[in-house]
């Protein structure tokens, strides 16, 4: 099965979540996405999948995110997507991908169901 984590390895939940996926004998292609983020394209893809809007995909507590919160307020989605590219520490994270779906590992155990 082919999985992709989105990762950041100084998160505990995303290396908890990496660690799940290969206790379960997955070989997971690791996109370390502060070092090569995900470009629009990619983020909307993303975004489909998870059923989500940008905004919800944006860590509030990020002080990037604060210091931008009322521009972002008033962005539509598109302009938010574009945004997050551009400051991908705002992205929440591990998001997992496989054929049946994607999810973010908020807890680890929030992707077993697409595995």
């Amino acid at each position: 099965m082919s999985v992709t984590i989105y990762h950041n390895p100084r998160c505990s939940k995303s290396r908890a979540t990496l660690a799940l996926l290969q206790e379960r004998g997955l070989k997971p292609t690791v996109v370390e996405y502060l070092e090569n983020p995900p470009d629009e394209q990619t983020l909307k893809a993303l975004l489909e999948q998870l059923g989500l809007s940008a905004v919800d995909l944006m860590r509030t507590g990020e002080d990037d995110y604060k210091s931008a919160r009322e521009r972002i307020d008033v962005m539509n989605n598109d302009k938010q997507i574009s945004w997050l590219s551009c400051h991908p520490r705002v992205i929440e994270r591990p998001i997992v991908v496989t054929p049946k779906g994607a999810r973010i590992g908020r807890p680890p155990e929030n992707v077993l169901d697409i595995l």
